[in-house]
């Protein structure tokens, strides 16, 4: 695709079947390629980022995705970027963490993890148990700049506030 430009679509709506399908093709159909993406159910809300390679304008890719945005509900919004597939971090670690559900737990686990040094990857999160009870659940997966260690001590931190964390590396070489 010669003058090719690189777009960010970010996509939220209610969930229901068929969200994935209608846009991808719309997309397609419109003479997009996609890069990379990330879809994900929140609170029975569908949020979607795609990477998408157009060539045409902004206003010309609005056009391409506006109809099928508006008939699905979904909130569009689009952003120029810098295409750069394949230039990314390879996890190496993986951490979950479970606690009482509180005000800041995120906020407390995040940074005590930057400050050793994660460059979080991915992260999602959950709320179970019960109204009464309820448990914050939250999976990260990352690279660790300075190290496993540095990491296996910070997470002592926040397990000494009442959170339980546990860490295992990921074997960067399977094959």
């Amino acid at each position: 695709m010669p003058n090719t430009r690189w777009y960010m679509l970010s996509l939220i709506g209610k969930d229901r079947s068929g969200i994935v399908a209608h846009v991808t093709s719309a997309l397609y159909e419109g003479g997009c390629n996609l890069g990379e993406a990330s879809m994900i159910r929140l609170g029975g809300n569908f949020s979607m980022m795609l990477m998408v390679q157009f060539n045409g304008n902004m206003h010309a890719l609005h056009e391409v995705i506006d109809n099928e945005a508006e008939s699905l509900d979904l909130h569009l919004h689009i952003d120029h970027i810098e295409g750069r597939l394949h230039d990314h971090l390879t996890p190496d670690v993986r951490i979950t963490v479970y606690g009482a559900d509180r005000a800041g737990i995120v906020a407390k686990v995040t940074g005590v993890l930057a400050e050793a040094g994660l460059h979080i990857l991915d992260l999602e999160s959950d709320v179970a148990g019960t109204a009464e009870k309820p448990i914050y659940v939250m999976n990260i997966e990352g690279h660790a700049a300075d190290g496993i260690p540095v990491l296996r001590s910070a997470l002592e931190i926040v397990k000494k506030e009442g959170v339980d964390a546990s860490l295992d590396e990921i074997d960067t070489l399977i094959g």
